[in-house]
Parts: structure tokens; C-alpha cells; sequence
């Protein structure tokens, strides 16, 4: 089998311009009309619609390796990190702040230079423990492949296919080399192909023992901040490549077995991008709701534990509000939740709604 490493022209990407150019245009006119919208709103509301993005690009990320986190832990990581106020502060485990950070590097400091040094500071990041699951693995270096090539394989043991075998182990110091100065220095290619090619590049030579994926999608959304030219993030590519994870990982064999002709991946990764901004509407709309709801109800007098229930509502809550995960969300009794949601009815923010053990609340209309 061979790779795309293993061609003689290695490092020379090469595509068809045509196939790319429209796509290129409606994107930028889709990045522009994103961040004059959201120029056009208070600062509040854009910090906001950055908390919500940055989380779900985390979680989205995570999610695309198989790694599920906590919403509301890593939602309370970032705004801290942020300095923005949500209500309340939530012990967070040492996993969601590494991956936390690594993201808050890549797209709050876009314009930093990329190292060695950097990128291994986001792969421990990832694995503070220095374990992957029950694994221990190299966290600090570049993959050694002591035990076996690094290759990415499914299936059972004894019936496993293998999709990539990765570059060796003791070129991975130059390659990288090559990949960083590439970050640091490439002016002439757009911003939106750089990123596409830096996330394949990344993904080709699999440095690491685990947290490819991950870092690789980080690299990409760097270079796409870069492109904004904004540490305002409000668009999530991540949450779009989990919804096409199958194709995505589809692509990635495809070329990675190929030629230095990259054009697939070009029109696959940038068609997913356009869909992310366009579909931006579904986040920064419920950011403006939410505003919009604060706005309206001003002089409403709420408490502490209403407050934080109603915002954690309008953050994609998942699931009905019941009375019961309002009292585990406010550390109260039932009865004061009763209490609490009940006051809401009277003032015509809650309703009731279902019966019995289905009954639960949704916003007033």
C-alpha cells in the first residue's frame, strides 16, 4: 500500500483552483455577513455567543473521537477562562481544563507563532495523567513507536483492517519541522485552504499517540481565526464534521492513500465549512433570545437559584425541566423547587405542561 508520504513529490499539495474558487467566494461572503452581524451587537452578547460556540466546538471535537464530555463542566471552564459570569463556580476535572485550554490557545491567540513546544503543551494538555484510558502513552515527545507502527485500524482483534499505517517514528522530528514552518511562514495560499491543508497535513503524520484528531481540528480552527482576523469565534466547524463524521473519515482514508492532488478534500472540507457559518443562525439566535429574554424582564425580580435554571434553559438544556433536576441543579429540596418554579408560573415566565410523572415546564408563549 501506498501513501501519500510515500510519493516523491511529497509536500507539494496541488489542486484544481476551478473546483474550489466558488466556494471560496461564498464563504467569505458568508464570514462577512456573520461578523457584521454580530459587530452590531454589545459586547455581552457577543461574549456570549462565544461561550456557546467555544463549547460546542470543544464538545464536538471530543465527540468525533468517541470522547464524551460534560456540557455544563466544560460551558463553566471556558467562561471562567473568559472571565465571563454564568452563576456560580463548578469544580472541573483536569481532562475538560486541558482540552479547554489547548482551544482558547489555538483561537484567542491566532496570531502567536506556532512550535514545537506549543503543540506539545496542547497534547499534554489533552492527557494531563499521561494515560489515554488505561494506557500510558509518550506525553511531551513526538510518538516513538516502540511496541508497533502507528496505524489506525477497526475491527476485532485477530480480524482488524488496517485504514493508515502513519509515517515512522524517526522522521517525525524533521516532518514536523516541516509542517510548523509551513503555519509560520505560508503567505501566498488563502487562509481557508491553509487550514483545510494544515488539518490533513496533521492528520497524515499522526505525531502522537493519541489526540490527532483533535489537535488537528485546533490547528485548523488557529488558522481559520487567523482568516476572521477576530478572536470572536461564532461558527463551529467541529459541530459540522460530527454531523458528517462518517464521510469525514471517509475522506481522510481516500486521500491519504492518493496522490499529492488534493481537491477532494479541499471541496469536502470547505463546503463544511460554509455549511458551519450558515448554520451559525442556530447558536447566535438563541443568544439573542436569551438576550432579548433579559432585556424584557429587567425589573422581574428573580432569585439566585432562577436565575442560574433559567439561563442553564436557554443554554440547550437537554431533556424536560422537572422538578427534580432543578433541585439536583440548585443542590435544594424538592419543595423549594416546587417553590421557585411555581413563583415562574405566577409571573407568566413558566407553564406547566404533561401529567403525573411526565409533567414538566416549558417557557410561556
Amino acid at each position: 500500500m501506498k501513501y501519500i508520504y510515500q510519493n516523491t513529490d511529497w509536500h507539494r499539495f496541488r489542486w484544481c483552483g476551478d473546483k474550489i474558487q466558488n466556494l471560496l467566494f461564498d464563504i467569505k461572503k458568508a464570514q462577512g455577513y456573520l461578523l457584521g452581524k454580530m459587530d452590531s451587537l454589545g459586547f455581552d452578547v457577543k461574549n456570549n455567543a462565544l461561550l456557546q460556540v467555544l463549547t460546542e466546538n470543544i464538545i464536538k471535537s471530543s465527540e468525533i473521537e468517541g470522547q464524551i464530555l460534560d456540557k455544563h463542566l466544560v460551558r463553566s471552564s471556558v467562561a471562567r477562562r473568559l472571565g465571563i459570569d454564568i452563576g456560580g463556580e463548578t469544580p472541573v476535572s483536569r481532562d475538560i481544563e486541558g482540552v479547554v485550554e489547548m482551544m482558547l490557545d489555538a483561537t484567542q491567540n491566532y496570531t502567536k507563532e506556532m512550535s514545537k513546544e506549543r503543540i506539545i503543551g496542547w497534547h499534554a494538555a489533552l492527557f494531563p495523567t499521561g494515560y489515554s484510558g488505561m494506557y500510558k502513552i509518550n506525553v511531551g515527545g513526538y510518538r516513538t513507536d516502540k511496541l508497533r507502527p502507528m496505524q489506525v485500524v477497526s475491527g476485532y482483534t485477530g480480524n482488524e483492517k488496517v485504514h493508515y499505517e502513519a509515517p515512522k517514528a524517526e522522521i517525525l522530528e524533521n516532518e514536523m519541522s516541516e509542517l510548523i514552518n509551513y503555519i509560520n511562514t505560508e503567505k501566498e495560499t488563502d487562509y481557508l485552504i491553509q487550514a483545510a491543508i494544515v488539518h490533513l497535513w496533521f492528520v497524515i503524520l499522526h505525531p502522537f499517540d493519541d489526540g490527532n484528531g483533535r489537535i488537528a481540528r485546533a490547528l485548523a480552527d488557529m488558522i481559520l481565526a487567523r482568516s476572521d482576523d477576530s478572536k470572536f469565534r461564532f461558527y463551529s466547524m467541529s459541530s459540522q464534521i460530527q454531523k458528517n463524521r462518517k464521510s469525514y473519515y471517509e475522506i481522510l482514508e481516500k486521500i491519504q492513500k492518493g496522490t499529492m492532488d488534493i481537491t477532494n478534500w479541499l471541496v469536502w472540507f470547505l463546503g463544511n465549512l460554509l455549511a458551519a457559518i450558515q448554520s451559525s443562525g442556530e447558536i447566535t439566535d438563541k443568544v439573542l433570545q436569551k438576550a432579548e429574554f433579559w432585556r424584557k424582564h429587567v425589573n422581574t425580580v428573580f432569585n439566585e437559584r432562577q436565575i442560574k435554571v433559567l439561563n442553564r434553559f436557554m443554554d440547550n438544556f437537554e431533556g424536560n425541566l422537572t422538578t427534580t433536576k432543578w433541585a439536583k441543579m440548585c443542590n435544594c429540596s424538592q419543595d423549594t423547587a416546587n417553590l421557585d418554579i411555581n413563583d415562574l408560573i405566577d409571573k407568566k415566565i413558566l407553564k406547566k405542561t404533561g401529567k403525573g410523572r411526565s409533567t414538566h415546564y416549558v417557557f410561556y408563549k
